[in-house]
């Protein structure tokens, strides 16, 4: 548990702040709908799905987060510009947590968010994410939307590790400014499963180097390891736990978990760690920012 250095920022995204130096705010945990293998999705081209389980889920994540303290998002994940759209349309109509506008091309990334604009939803919106592929082209297009907030992905593809990440972030975030970006969310990458201590490690330096909030997808990987199957569902939890912990104890500002039907197991291992975190800061003259912190739910 430590204080860094660099002066952090806090960014507000659709009411919900950001960032900051460890125990002034909680982490923001961030659940998936609508990605790859979710199994509400019953047409992936036609945007079809379940609605009553999708509203579910969301409904779950912000009940927990009110319980808890710990500030939620949601990930919204499309395929295709006009499935995107109507996710969009239909997550925004259940909640009022901010959302990523999650495309795996800058296409469908771009045609969301220009439904985004349309629709008066921008202030909520992050769009995810800029990264290695940028082009001249997807600059111009977000600059044109005059979208604020945007994650930043700290892959390197031609140095994985930890300085490669910062190398390649210097880049990237030159060119999100340049692309009229403002609440700049740096995230840093996790392959597989060793390289989740990279990913980590990664959160320290990019928060000492540039003072933007920074967070991590650490847990996708845990279900794809093949190794897993041996030791059972109930070690999968555990070793979820201990990575959303190891990523907090490390600076992390916000975590995409994956699934939201993660929910019940992420919440309140990470609102026991943020209060934790929280009641150390004490010793560096560091307090919470906010009343709604973990810090007095859990204790």
């Amino acid at each position: 548990m430590f204080k860094f250095k660099k002066e952090q920022k806090i960014f507000e995204i659709g009411g919900i702040k950001v960032g900051g130096q460890p125990g002034e705010l909680p982490t923001v945990l961030i659940g998936s709908i609508f990605h790859e293998g979710h199994n509400i999705v019953k047409d992936r081209k036609l945007g079809i799905f379940d609605k009553s389980k999708a509203e579910h889920l969301i409904k779950v994540q912000e009940e927990l987060s009110e319980k808890t303290g710990v500030p939620c998002m949601v990930d919204i994940v499309g395929e295709y510009p006009e499935t995107l759209k109507k996710y969009i349309e239909f997550v925004s109509g259940i909640t009022n947590s901010p959302f990523l506008v999650n495309g795996p091309e800058k296409s469908v990334r771009i045609a969301a968010a220009k439904y985004v604009v349309e629709s008066g939803l921008e202030n909520r919106a992050i769009y995810n994410s800029i990264n290695y592929t940028l082009t001249k082209d997807e600059i111009e297009a977000i600059k044109e939307l005059r979208l604020k907030a945007a994650i930043v992905q700290a892959f390197n593809p031609r140095n994985p590790y930890s300085q490669g990440m910062i190398s390649k972030l210097k880049e990237l975030l030159r060119e999100a400014s340049e692309a009229g970006i403002e609440k700049t969310l740096v995230l840093t990458p996790v392959l597989d499963v060793p390289s989740i201590s990279l990913g980590v490690r990664g959160i320290y330096l990019a928060k000492e180097e540039f003072g933007l909030p920074t967070g991590i997808a650490p847990l996708g990987v845990i279900g794809k390891w093949s190794k897993i199957k041996k030791f059972g569902e109930q070690t999968k939890k555990t070793y979820r736990a201990s990575i959303t912990t190891l990523s907090q104890c490390m600076g992390a500002n916000f975590i995409i978990y994956g699934s939201l039907a993660k929910a019940k197991e992420i919440f309140p291992v990470c609102a026991m760690v943020d209060a934790l975190i929280a009641y150390n800061a004490r010793s560096f003259g560091i307090k919470p920012i906010t009343k709604n912190h973990p810090l007095y739910k859990v204790f």
